[in-house]
């Protein structure tokens, strides 16, 4: 058993979340009950002391009773080198200036272990990241441009996906095709009239069978799980109703996950979750993954227990 250590949690507020389905609540949960000191902090709550990165903080006990499921402690303002071992950053997108600013805050700390490293978080956007990886992706372009959309599509046979480069949760996905009378309409909203650069990739049928989350632990698969999409819907996140199924890693996922370990270790990109279509790799997703909860239902499993224990040892490492 580590010594007991300090963990805060930047994070949405925690008086909202499901727990049910949260993959932090579970986090801080496991830290909790293995004694360790968890703290919220809201992202507007960081700052800069004395060139140290700081925050004001709340103690919190946790208890799993929806709506009864935090106590917050009196407030604390806090050195992070000085008073927590371990930060992580669990603000859900988009990633906008504000959360690009809290990220920064972060990483400026030294002795505090960041989880995810800031500097990779802000380096690499969850859907550009994967075109680093253009072997494992289906054909996809990145442009502000309708007609280049257009043209695009034609390329493609008349098919695709469009989508924001940061939205989450299946927010703002279009499936567009050629002859649907609403497809300048889609692609004026999805580029907001030609000022946002859009994401438009070849439209994988295999999407019906499910859309797999994979969660990976220091580019190592930790679980995984198969997202149905409901009857009439193209998106399949879980958050828009999409149905959670138990499934297994095959030869085509195992040689994503293989293709980008190196880069994730090497850029301390500690808890990731991608996404993959028919052996397509279609997203990396760094902010705050989730899923954790859906595969342990599904599996019988406490997944929380390898994360904190790989978090454990990052601290033990400084």
């Amino acid at each position: 058993m580590a010594s007991p250590l300090t963990m805060a949690f930047v994070m949405d507020p925690i008086e909202g979340i499901d727990i049910e389905k949260d993959t932090t609540f579970l986090l801080m949960w496991e830290a909790q009950e293995r004694g360790h000191r968890v703290l919220y902090v809201d992202p507007a709550d960081l700052g800069v002391a004395d060139r140290r990165a700081a925050a004001r903080a709340w103690p919190v006990t946790l208890r799993r009773e929806v709506g009864r499921h935090v106590e917050r402690g009196p407030a604390l303002n806090l050195v992070l080198d000085d008073d927590v071992d371990v930060a992580w950053q669990r603000k859900d997108p988009p990633v906008d200036a504000d959360f690009v600013t809290a990220t920064q805050i972060l990483g400026l700390c030294g002795r505090t272990v960041v989880l995810n490293r800031p500097a990779a978080i802000l380096a690499h956007n969850e859907k550009l990241f994967a075109l680093e990886f253009p072997e494992l992706m289906a054909e996809t372009a990145v442009t502000r441009s309708i007609p280049e959309l257009v043209d695009f599509m034609a390329k493609l046979g008349g098919e695709m996906i469009v989508k924001p480069l940061d939205g989450k949760g299946g927010e703002g996905i279009f499936h567009v095709a050629t002859g649907d009378r609403n497809l300048y309409s889609i692609l004026e909203t999805a580029t907001q009239f030609g000022t946002r650069w859009t994401m438009a990739q070849r439209y994988l049928p295999a999407v019906r069978e499910g859309d797999k989350r994979i969660l990976l632990l220091d580019g190592e698969p930790l679980g995984a799980l198969l997202r149905i999409p409901a009857e009439g819907e193209t998106r399949s996140n879980l958050h828009v109703g999409g149905t959670p199924v138990q499934v297994p890693l095959d030869e085509a996922d195992r040689t994503i996950v293989e293709a980008l370990a190196p880069t994730l270790k090497a850029e301390g990109l500690f808890f990731v979750g991608i996404d993959v279509i028919g052996g397509c790799l279609t997203e990396i997703n760094l902010t705050s993954p989730t899923g954790l909860q859906e595969i342990n239902t599904l599996e019988g499993q406490q997944l929380e227990v390898q994360v904190i224990d790989a978090a454990e040892r990052h601290a033990a490492n400084r």
